[in-house]
C-alpha cells in the first residue's frame, strides 16, 4: 500500500470520526442552532426557491442560449465601451430588485457568455445592493442620511469593484479581449426588439412576484404590492404570447400548461404560488420535450439549477447553523454580535463587514436586523458597513461564485466588498 497516496482519505476518515463520535447533542445551543440550520433551508426553499430561483434559472438558460456571445462581448466584455458596460452593470439592481443568491445564475450566464470580468463582478455586486425598495426602507427606518449613504455607495462600490477586479486580471482580460477580435459578425434569428420583450416579461415575472410588502399602507409603493399577483399574471400572458410567435412553441401545448395555472388561480386564489409552481412546471415540460431551440433553453436552464441550488441550500444550512433566523440565535450568540460592532472603531466596522459578508439576508430582512443591532448599541458607521457587505454577500452566494470564476477570484472579490465597506463605514460614522 501506497500511503503517499493514502493518507489524504485516511485524515477525513478519522476526521469525521471524530466529528461524529463527539458530536454535543443535547447541549440546548447546538441542538438548536440545528434546529435553526432545518427551519432556515426550510423557509428558503418555500419562499426562495420558487419565486426567485426558479425565474432566475430560466432568464440564465435563455442568456446562454438566446443571447449571443459577440453581444455579450460588444455591450459588456473586455473591449466594451466602459462607460456602456458599468452604467449598465452598476443600476441593474434597481430593475432586478433580488437577493445575493437569486443574481448568481445571471452572473453566471453574462460571465460565461464572455462578459468582461470587471462589468460581471459590478453586475454581481449591483444586483441585490441597489435594491429601490430595499434603499427606501432604509431611508424610512434608520434614516435618511445612512439611507442616501446606502445608495450612493452601492452604486460606487460596484464600479469600483469591478475596475479593481479587471486590472488585477488585466492580462486575463486582454487575453479574451483578443479572442474576443475574432470572433464573426453573430446571425440575427429575431429582431433586438423582440428579445427585449422576451427578457422583460421574464424580469418583470421575477420582479413583481417577489414584491415586498411596504411599511406604509398606502402609496404607490403600497398599490404595486397590492397588484403583484396581478402584474405577473399579465406579465406571464405576454411571455406565453411571445413563446408562440417568435419561439415556434404550439398554441395549443401553451393553453394546456396555462390550464393548470389558471384553474388553481381561480380556485385557490389566496395561495397564488400554488399556480406559480405549476407555471413553472408547465415551463418545463414545454421547453424539455420541445426537439428546437428552446429544448437547448431547458438544457442550458438546468444545467444552471444543477451547478447552483445545491451549493445554496448547503450554504443557507450552515449560515442557519451558526447565525440563525432574524430573532433567533444559532450557534453564535446575537449578544457577542452586537458587543463586537458597538461604537465605529476599526474593529467594529470591519467586524459588521465581515458578519454582513457571511450571512444571509433574503430581501429588505438586513434592515430590521440592522435595526435591532442598533438598538443594541450598534454604531452608524458599522451598521452601513453592514448594509453595503450583506445584502451582495453571503456563505451560500461565495460557494457558487467560486464555482463559475474560481477561489482566487472570489476571494478576491469578497476582500474588496469587506475593505470598501469597512472603509466607508468608518467615514461615515465619524462625520455623523
Amino acid at each position: 500500500m501506497d500511503w503517499k497516496t493514502e493518507w489524504k482519505p485516511l485524515f477525513w476518515i478519522v476526521a469525521i470520526f471524530l466529528l461524529l463520535f463527539y458530536l454535543p447533542i443535547g447541549v440546548p445551543r447546538f441542538d438548536n442552532a440545528v434546529f435553526e440550520a432545518l427551519y432556515l433551508v426550510k423557509w428558503y426553499a418555500q419562499e426562495h426557491v420558487l419565486l426567485c430561483l426558479v425565474p432566475a434559472f430560466f432568464i440564465a438558460g435563455a442568456i446562454a442560449v438566446f443571447v449571443s456571445q459577440e453581444s455579450v462581448m460588444k455591450y459588456l466584455g473586455p473591449t466594451a465601451n466602459k462607460a456602456i458596460a458599468y452604467g449598465v452593470s452598476s443600476v441593474s439592481g434597481t430593475i432586478l430588485a433580488v437577493c445575493s443568491c437569486t443574481v448568481l445564475p445571471l452572473f453566471s450566464g453574462i460571465y460565461r457568455m464572455g462578459a468582461g470580468l470587471g462589468p460581471a463582478t459590478a453586475f454581481l455586486y449591483s444586483g441585490p445592493a441597489i435594491n429601490v425598495l430595499a434603499i427606501v426602507l432604509t431611508a424610512r427606518v434608520l434614516g435618511m442620511e445612512i439611507g442616501i449613504a446606502r445608495a450612493v455607495g452601492a452604486v460606487v462600490f460596484s464600479v469600483v469593484i469591478g475596475l479593481a477586479m479587471h486590472f488585477i486580471y488585466r492580462k486575463e482580460e486582454v487575453e479574451k479581449a483578443n479572442a474576443a477580435m475574432n470572433m464573426p459578425e453573430p446571425e440575427v434569428k429575431r429582431a433586438l426588439w423582440k428579445n427585449i420583450i422576451y427578457f422583460a416579461s421574464m424580469i418583470a415575472i421575477l420582479v413583481f412576484a417577489n414584491w415586498g410588502k411596504p411599511v406604509e399602507t398606502s402609496g404607490f409603493w403600497y398599490i404595486m404590492y397590492n397588484f403583484k399577483w396581478v402584474i405577473t399574471g399579465a406579465s406571464s400572458v405576454l411571455f406565453a404570447v411571445v413563446l408562440v410567435l417568435w419561439f415556434e412553441l404550439k398554441w395549443w401545448k401553451v393553453l394546456i400548461a396555462a390550464a393548470p395555472v389558471v384553474a388553481l388561480s381561480i380556485i385557490i386564489p389566496d395561495q397564488p404560488i400554488l399556480a406559480f409552481s405549476a407555471g413553472a412546471i408547465g415551463l418545463s415540460v414545454l421547453t424539455s420535450t420541445d426537439k428546437g431551440e428552446t429544448g437547448g433553453w431547458f438544457v442550458s436552464t438546468w444545467d444552471f439549477a444543477k451547478q447552483i441550488l445545491p451549493l445554496l441550500l448547503f450554504g443557507v444550512l450552515i449560515a442557519g447553523f451558526l447565525l440563525g433566523r432574524v430573532g433567533k440565535e444559532g450557534v453564535i450568540p446575537n449578544e457577542w454580535v452586537a458587543w463586537a460592532v458597538g461604537g465605529n472603531s476599526l474593529w467594529a466596522n470591519f467586524f459588521a463587514a465581515i458578519s454582513g459578508a457571511f450571512m444571509y439576508f433574503a430581501t429588505l430582512t438586513e434592515v430590521p436586523i440592522v435595526q435591532g443591532l442598533i438598538g443594541s448599541g450598534m454604531g452608524k458607521g458599522p451598521a452601513l458597513a453592514l448594509l453595503l457587505a450583506g445584502p451582495a454577500l453571503s456563505l451560500p452566494s461565495m460557494l457558487v461564485i467560486k464555482s463559475v470564476i474560481g477561489w482566487q477570484k472570489t476571494i478576491v472579490y469578497v476582500i474588496l466588498v469587506v475593505v470598501m465597506a469597512t472603509i466607508t463605514g468608518m467615514i461615515f460614522g465619524a462625520l455623523f
